[in-house]
Formats: C-alpha cells, structure tokens, sequence
C-alpha cells in the first residue's frame, strides 16, 4: 500500500473518531480511496482495511476502556446504531455502548452497504445502510 493512501486512511480514522467527520463522509472517504470492506476489532483495538487486490492496511486506534460485554445483545448495538444515524451520540459513545452490548467488533461491507457486528460466541446483527456517496 502506497504511502498517501496509508496517510489518508490514518487521517480518516482520526477524524472518524473525533467526530469531525460523520458515517456516511467516512465512508465516502474509504470507497473513493479504493477500499472494499473494513474490519473494526474491539478486542484488539484496530481497523483493518482491505482493497479489491488483496492489499491491506491496520490502524491501531483507542476504543473505549470498558470492558466487553459477555452477552450478545442485537437490540441493544440496533439501538447504539439508530442513536448514531439520529446524530444523538459521538462515535466514542457508540463504541461504548456497542462493546456494552457483548459487541467485539464489527466488519463494514462498502460495496454492500452492510455492516456486521458480532459478539464472541459468533452472535451477529446486521444493518443496512445507504451506499457511498460518489465525490
């Protein structure tokens, strides 16, 4: 992976996080620097982003210091999400409320306009959202 599109993602993943940036921009940003999915890991605190040729490139970022939760609750990550499309939350309380939940991470379908979450016992939620905006 090439230097200027490393940066790019590490600049998009801290505006993301600082909420400068919302959801539908972020992912704006990822479909037009190529990217096809992303997997967000709670456990491991790190993004990874993959592209169509196989190339793929982590971010070590600081999610919450909550502890995981040790029960899958679909409803409650539905509603961390909803709160989040409401703008009623910042990411970092989105992650909070998600790790709450017995989420440990999320894989983002770009392409598919799909996110996955999943809990450690293989547990999933799956959400729809609108596709990228082209810029």
């Amino acid at each position: 992976m090439n230097v200027e599109l490393t940066q790019t993602l590490n600049d998009s993943v801290r505006a993301s996080h600082a909420g400068t940036i919302s959801f539908p921009e972020y992912i704006g940003r990822l479909s037009t620097l190529g990217v096809e999915r992303y997997h967000t890991d709670y456990t491991r605190n790190e993004i990874t982003y993959y592209l169509p040729d196989g190339d793929s490139h982590v971010v070590s970022v600081s999610h919450a210091l909550e502890p995981l939760g040790t029960q899958f609750d679909a409803s409650a990550v539905e509603s961390a999400v909803r709160q989040s499309q409401r703008n009623e939350h910042t990411y970092a309380d989105f992650v909070r409320k998600t790790m709450a939940a017995g989420c440990v991470g999320y894989f983002v379908q770009i392409q598919g306009a799909r996110v996955l979450y999943f809990g450690r016992n293989g547990e999933t939620h799956v959400e729809r959202f609108p596709p990228a905006p082209l810029n």
